[in-house]
C-alpha cells in the first residue's frame, strides 16, 4: 500500500489538499458507464474516492492524479486510508 509505506507521500497530500486533481476510473454502477468528474481538490478527490462506492459507483480502478507528472497517483485503497488517518482535515483549507 502506497500510504501505509511511505509517510512522506501522506505528508504531502496532507500538505497539497487544496491543490486540483483529477479523478480518473470511476463508474457509475447503475448506468455502468464512466463517471465524468471535474478537476477538484486533493481532499475532495480523496474524499469522494474513499466514499463514493456508498454512492453507487465503483471505484475499484479509480486513480486520483494530483500535482507533478511524476509524482504517484493516489489508488481506491490509498484514498481510503488516508480519508481514514485524516478525514476531514483534508478538506479544510
Amino acid at each position: 500500500m502506497l500510504v501505509a509505506t511511505d509517510d512522506a507521500i501522506s505528508a504531502a497530500v496532507l500538505a497539497g489538499r487544496g491543490a486540483d486533481a483529477q479523478i480518473l476510473g470511476v463508474i457509475d454502477a447503475a448506468n455502468k458507464i464512466g463517471a465524468q468528474i471535474g478537476v477538484t481538490s486533493l481532499g475532495r478527490a480523496v474524499q469522494f474516492v474513499a466514499n463514493a462506492s456508498v454512492l453507487g459507483y465503483d471505484v475499484r480502478g479509480a486513480m486520483v492524479f494530483y500535482g507533478e507528472r511524476e509524482t504517484p497517483s493516489l489508488r481506491m485503497w490509498d484514498c481510503e486510508q488516508l480519508w481514514a488517518l485524516y478525514g476531514s482535515a483534508l478538506l479544510e483549507p
